[in-house]
This record gives structure tokens, C-alpha cells and sequence, in this order.
């Protein structure tokens, strides 16, 4: 009946039509269910498609049949012996072709065993000396019901899948035992009341003289009581047995749980920065109600355990160990699943939501009321050594309680804190040159809770991402950057990023955090340190590296985010590398590039012929937020007439055209109409390009990070606008033939600083400065 068992787990999870594939109406699966531990014990596979089988093949069919026929006689229910006798009744249309009905069998058992190895591990019923293996099955898994997941994601929601039907198979097991030794308690006392009247009857006798072979009697008795006292111990050896591994089984379950909430936090926390994340938590609170109810069962199997073997050393262990499984359990399935903002403004509402996973398992009755205190980071690294609430205020907080209530038609239990809001807040003191957009905070909410089924109330508390908080919105810029630095580039952060800029955009961000405009360097082994990131101003500049890179991203998500995702700008590039893919265009070959000088600017680089029929390459003077928001990017191209094709040869009005807008349609106002176009004034400055030496690192900055995590960028889904999955293609080649020199890596160009060495353009011929030009709105 082992396979049956195992069965009968996912039969709940098998849609109709898989049921009725597997049971087909000739042979229900009521036949399947009543004689389930018969139909395992015959050898059905060793009968054969042969005329000599019908004989025995027709035994087994009267077989099915009488014992359908009394199981429905033994039946009080009227529905289920009626519901019997039809099925048996129906299995006469195999008397005709009994190796039909053997045929059935096979395919059916058949079916089911395929089935358990796609979803559970290789299962036997244990025995006393079985050990539990967390090992998972070498077949592949597949979905049985819509809860199961895809992905990453969904091989561990697969794995503790079987985790948990392995524990249940286990529990079930257990209560097996259970019953058998209450049965053979019942045969013991039944055999010791037979002994004790054939005791009092042997005494009788003999006062007579008779001597009905009663001494015969009694020895049968007693070698049938001490067989059934030495099965019942071995029974209770193998439960113990059992309860021992389903303990270990339920550790390591839960560890899998706990790391993948884990996990789960550490999305949520990337997400933050742009990361792709499933925020959906109902695998993990279905994990969590499976555990719990399996703990549950368990300590009551122990209890029982304990009733027959009061103060047994073994059970008081088990006991603790799932009291203190159990605690864990009930505090790591508080969730914030709606995280407040990063950046909190003081005196500004904002809102966030808390869910308890085991929301269902709370003891009705008294609401459960959870409170959100602000602490500082010294205080958050705290919490998991001291493990209570902390005592010092260090901000006010308004509107800092709410209720977990439940809703039953999503089946979740959340607390929404709607309206909170930061009144004030107290600063530690500040360092050398720190500021107070490097001070982090975070919220800690903590309630207490009873779950049924538990002894007493837990006390519970989880915290929300860090937080920084200002006063007005001029901090903003630099709160950001420390949520991003120390999201992007903590441990393991860091080791998640997915590089989405090709590596002349990269290249060329190290070469403007550095301040290392020679294109020959290789920075790939240099670290980023936060000095750099946003504590000094770029040389020559009035701003640091990550206001300018935020100002790009800014620009780029409300005004160009289509352009990038269909691949249209060039985006960060260097003016020798500009030259490098330009010089040999033809005139009006253009490209669009962030400007290097200028916050939140983009600008047009294109080819065009000197006086001394030299080449040049010259740029717009940037388009910045207000600019784009008066005329499109699309529309500005297209008024530009000399420019003409996108690098490398595509003509622009087939490659923008989507991007056009229509000019207005006048209406009878009594006016004449007017337009707004971008015209190109004549006229070029040039400067030298820069060459100031490398930014000292300062001692008291934070810690360093590799220069390739900094040039990660972010989704669309975060603050950033550079999504894993629209990567820009490079539209020049990788292999860049210079001085007969292939090149080959963009990130050590040793063959271009030969180059820039010998074979220098003149000025006139390698314009590498920005040329900015006045756009003149003209109105026709």
C-alpha cells in the first residue's frame, strides 16, 4: 500500500482531466482506493498478453469483484455501498477479456510510479535502522498544480515541495505505528484477560480433577502475549526511529525556507536599484503553513510518545528541538512586503505595508497590533546580537501602529501603515567631512503573537531597508547615491549586478572616475571608492561623478527611455574613441552621446568638412530636461538638415521616423499659426582636453569596490534606465583594425596609445572638443 500512500499526496494537486487519465471509468479509482494494499500485493506484471493467462487473469477479476461486494455489504452508508455495488457490477464487462482488465492494472500502476519519480525522491517506508536523506531526486521535476513556479525561483519552491511531502509521508508513517501498537494494546489486554480466566478455570479444574488440556491452553496464551509484547517494542523502536528523522527532516526543511526568505530580501533589496523581482510571497506563506502544521502534528505525536514512556531522555530532546524550530518559524514569517521609501523626507507621508506569513494560524480574539519605531544603523547591526527592541528614541514618528487584519480573498494577513510620517529626528555626531545624507536609519516594527496550537505568545520584530532621511529636497541627489552605494555595492550585492553597458561605455565611465582620459588604460583590476562615486567634484567640473551619471539616467527615464531601448543612442563614449568611429564617415554621419560637461544633457555628434578640406568632428550644444520637454528629441533631428545618417549608414528619417510628431493642426482662432523649430548656429570653440592627474584616495573614505561593479547600470524597473534585456548593441566593430595592429579588447587599447603617439591628427583634422552651437528657436 507504500505507493498508494505516496500517492494520495498529489492527487489533490492533479487536475480532472489528469485523474480521469490516470483511472480511466473501467477501472475508478474507488477500485484503486478500497483495494488499494490487495491490488500492490499481486504480481500483476508477471501475467502475460497470452491465452494461457485468461484463467488466472479471470481469478483476479472475482477476486475485485468479491471484495468490492463486501466492502459495500460492511458499509453503514447507504451512498458508499450503493456507490460499490454499481462499480462492482461494472467490473463484469472484463469477464468477456480478462487480460483487459490486467492491462488496465499495469498501465494505472505504471502511470502513478512515473508520476511519483517526477515529484518525489526516490521513497521507502522506513525501517529502525533508515537514516533520512535531504538528497533530491536525479529525475527532473515537473509542475503539478498552479502553485508551482518557474525558474530560479521555482526549483526551490520545487525542492521544498518534496521537502514538505516528504515530512508529511513521514508523519503519516508515524501515526501508522501509532495505531499499530494501540492495536496490539487492545490484543495484549484482550490475550491477559484470556489468561487470567484460563488461569482461574485451570485452578477449577484441578480442585476436580479435570484436566481439559487447559495447560495446553495457557502456554499457547503465554507464547502469544510475549510475541505481542516483543512486536509492540519493536513498533515503538521504529516510531522513536521514525520521529527522530521526521525531526531532522523538518531542520533541514526549514533551513531551506529561511534561506530562501532570505533570498527573497535580498531581491527586494536589488529591486531597489532596478533589479528584476517576483514580490509575490504566496509560495513562501504556503511553505510556511506546511511546516507549521507539520510541527504541530508532531509535537503531538511526541506527546503521545511521552504518555506511554513519561520522561523518556529521547522525547524531551525532540521536544525541544521542534519548540525551538517552531519559535524560528513564527518570527521569520514576518515580511515587509511593501518596503517605505529610501529617501523619507521629514514632515512627508509616506506608506508601507507588513505581512505575516502564518496570518491564518492566529489565535482568534484579540487583535494583533504592530508598531514601527525608527532606529539608527548602529542600532539595526545590533538587533540580531541583543535580539530585543531598542530603548533609545532617536526620531518621532507619527502614525507608527496598525492592525494585521486579514484578507480572505487573497489569503493574506498585512498590517498597512497608510499615513505614517517622520516628525523629527535626532543625528549622531558627524565626522571629518560626512554629511547627513551618509547617516542611515531604518524602521523596526514588532508586535507580539499567539498561534494556534502554541503554548505561549512570540515575540516578534522585523526591519525595513535602510532608510536616509533630509529636509528638503536639494539632498535628495546625495541621499540617493548612498542607498545606491550601499545596495549596489555591499556583499553580496555586488556579485548580482548584470553588466548592461557595452565596454566603450564602460570604458569610458572609468575613464571620467578616474579622471584618465588616455582611451589606452586598463581599469579593470582599479577600485571605486566612495570618495570618488560622490564626495569630490570631477576635475574642471562644479559636480561629482554620480550627480552628472544620475542626471543621465534622469534625462534618459523621462525623456528618452524609448530611444535607449530601441537602441538609437550611442550613450557614454569618450571624444578619441568618437573620432576613432567618425573619422572615416561621410559628412553628416551623426551619433548621440551624454555630454561630458553638462548635467542631464544629450548631445549630437557629427562628421562635417573643414575650410581646408580637413574633417571635423563637431557637437550640438547638449539638449537638456527643459529643452526635450519644449521640443522631442525625434522632432530635433529632423529639423537638424545636415545631419543625415545614423552611425554607421542608416538614413535618419527611416530610423526616427517613428519619433515624429505632427505639426499641429490650426484652428479658426482668427491668428496665423506658428512652429517651434531647432536651428544650428555657425561659429566653434575648442578647448584642450583634459589632463589632470589622479585623485588621491582619501584615507578616511569608505571602503573601495572594483571599478566593474560600479559600471552596472540599472533597469527600468528602478531608479535606472539601462535594462538587462535591452543591452546596447555596439554598432562598430570589435576588432578595430589601427597600425596593422587588430584590436581586440576595448578595455586595454595598447595599439591606440601607439597611435596617439606617432600618427596624431592635426588639429583640423581631429577635432576631440565639444563645438557647442546656439539653438535658435525660429518662428515662421
Amino acid at each position: 500500500m507504500a505507493q498508494w500512500k505516496q500517492l494520495q499526496l498529489q492527487l489533490q494537486c492533479l487536475s480532472h482531466q489528469h485523474l480521469n487519465e490516470l483511472y480511466p471509468p473501467t477501472f475508478p479509482m474507488d477500485v484503486r482506493c478500497y483495494l488499494a494494499s490487495w491490488i500492490e500485493e499481486q504480481c500483476w506484471d508477471e501475467i502475460i498478453d497470452s491465452p494461457d493467462q485468461d484463467a488466472r487473469a479471470l481469478g483476479l477479476l472475482e477476486q475485485i469483484i468479491s471484495l468490492l461486494q463486501r466492502i459495500s455489504q460492511d458499509s453503514s452508508n447507504v451512498v458508499e455501498k450503493m456507490r460499490l455495488q454499481q462499480i462492482s457490477r461494472n467490473m463484469n464487462v472484463y469477464r468477456s477479456q480478462p487480460l483487459q482488465l490486467v492491462k488496465t492494472v499495469q498501465n494505472t500502476l505504471n502511470k502513478e510510479r512515473i508520476l511519483l519519480n517526477h515529484v518525489l525522491p526516490t521513497f521507502s517506508p522506513s525501517t529502525s535502522q533508515a537514516s533520512y536523506s535531504p538528497a533530491p531526486s536525479p529525475l527532473p521535476s515537473v509542475p503539478l498544480g498552479s502553485g508551482r513556479a518557474d525558474g530560479a525561483w521555482g526549483s526551490q519552491t520545487d525542492l521544498g515541495n518534496r521537502d514538505v511531502d516528504m515530512l508529511v509521508l513521514k508523519v503519516l508513517e508515524i501515526q501508522q505505528c501509532r495505531q499499530e501498537i494501540h492495536q496490539m494494546q487492545e490484543d495484549l489486554n484482550w490475550e491477559r484477560a484470556n489468561f487470567e480466566s484460563l488461569q482461574v478455570s485451570l485452578a477449577s479444574n484441578m480442585s476436580n480433577g479435570l484436566d481439559a488440556n487447559s495447560s495446553e491452553q495457557i502456554k499457547k496464551l503465554q507464547s502469544r502475549i510475549q510475541q505481542l509484547e516483543f512486536n509492540g517494542q519493536e513498533i515503538s523502536k521504529k516510531r522513536l526511529q521514525l520521529l527522530r528523522e521526521a525531526v531532522d527532516c523538518l531542520e533541514h526543511c526549514q533551513a531551506r525556507l529561511l534561506q530562501r526568505i532570505k533570498s527573497w530580501r535580498r531581491e527586494q533589496h536589488l529591486a531597489s536599484i532596478g533589479a528584476p523581482f517576483d514580490d509575490n510571497l504566496g509560495p513562501l506563506q504556503t511553505w510556511c503553513e506546511q511546516l507549521l502544521g507539520v510541527n504541530v502534528k508532531l509535537r503531538q505525536e511526541i506527546i503521545l510518545v511521552g504518555r506511554d514512556c513519561p520522561g523518556g531522555e529521547p522525547i524531551t530532546e525532540l521536544q525541544e528541538r521542534l519548540g525551538l524550530l517552531l519559535q524560528t518559524l513564527i518570527q521569520s514569517s514576518l515580511m515587509v512586503d511593501k518596503q517605505p521609501p529610501q529617501v523619507i523626507k521629514t514632515q512627508s507621508k509616506f506608506s508601507t505595508t507588513v505581512r505575516y506569513l502564518l496570518g491564518e494560524k492566529v489565535t482568534p480574539g484579540k487583535p494583533v497590533l504592530l508598531k514601527a519605531q525608527i532606529i539608527t544603523e548602529m542600532q539595526a547591526r545590533s538587533l540580531g546580537q541583543l535580539g530585543s527592541i531598542p530603548t533609545e528614541n532617536v526620531g518621532e514618528l507619527i502614525n507608527n501602529s496598525a492592525i494585521l487584519e486579514h484578507n480572505t480573498s487573497t489569503k493574506s494577513t498585512c498590517a498597512t501603515f497608510r499615513n505614517m510620517s517622520i516628525k523629527k529626528i535626532k543625528r549622531a555626531d558627524r565626522r571629518g567631512s560626512e554629511s547627513v545624507t551618509e547617516e542611515k536609519f531604518a524602521l523596526l516594527f514588532s508586535s507580539e503573537i499567539s498561534i494556534t496550537g502554541c503554548d505561549m505568545p512570540c515575540c516578534m520584530q522585523v526591519i525595513s531597508l535602510p532608510i536616509v532621511v533630509i529636509v528638503h529636497g536639494s539632498q535628495d541627489n546625495n541621499a540617493l547615491a548612498t542607498i545606491i552605494w550601499d545596495c549596489a555595492f555591499s556583499e553580496p550585492m555586488c556579485q548580482t549586478w548584470t553588466v548592461s553597458l557595452d565596454p566603450y561605455n564602460q570604458h569610458f565611465l572609468a575613464q571620467k572616475i578616474f579622471d584618465k582620459p588616455d582611451i589606452s588604460g586598463d581599469f579593470s583590476n582599479m577600485l571605486v571608492s566612495w570618495a570618488q562615486f560622490n564626495k569630490e567634484v570631477l576635475p574642471g567640473r562644479s559636480f561629482t561623478f554620480w550627480q552628472w551619471f544620475d542626471g543621465v539616467m534622469e534625462l534618459t527615464k523621462k525623456h528618452l527611455k524609448s530611444y535607449w531601448s530601441d537602441k538609437l543612442i550611442f550613450g557614454f563614449i569618450g571624444k578619441q574613441q568618437l573620432h576613432l568611429i567618425l573619422q572615416d564617415r561621410p559628412d553628416g554621419t551623426f551619433l548621440l552621446r551624454f555630454s561630458d560637461s553638462e548635467i542631464g544633457g544629450i548631445t549630437i555628434a557629427y562628421v562635417s568638412s573643414c575650410e581646408n578640406r580637413g574633417r571635423r568632428i563637431q557637437n550640438i550644444q547638449p539638449f537638456t530636461k527643459r529643452d526635450l520637454e519644449i521640443r522631442c528629441l525625434g522632432d530635433r533631428i529632423r529639423d537638424i538638415e545636415f545631419i543625415t545618417h545614423v552611425y554607421p549608414d542608416s538614413p535618419k528619417n527611416d530610423v526616427f521616423k517613428k519619433y515624429y510628431t505632427d505639426d499641429p493642426q490650426p484652428y479658426n482662432s482668427g491668428y496665423i499659426p506658428i512652429s517651434i523649430q531647432t536651428k544650428v548656429a555657425a561659429g566653434e570653440t575648442s578647448s584642450p582636453t583634459s589632463s589632470a592627474a589622479e585623485i588621491p584616495q582619501d584615507p578616511t573614505s569608505r571602503l573601495s569596490y572594483p571599478a566593474n561593479a560600479l559600471y552596472s547600470t540599472m533597469n527600468q524597473q528602478g531608479n535606472g534606465v539601462f535594462s538587462p534585456s535591452q543591452q546596447f548593441q555596439t554598432p562598430y566593430p570589435t576588432d578595430i583594425d589601427v597600425s596593422g595592429v587588430p584590436y581586440h579588447n576595448p578595455l586595454s587599447i595598447s595599439p591606440l596609445h601607439d597611435m596617439a603617439q606617432g600618427n596624431t591628427p592635426t588639429t583640423d583634422d581631429m577635432e576631440l572638443d565639444e563645438i557647442f552651437a546656439t539653438g535658435i528657436y525660429e518662428m515662421p
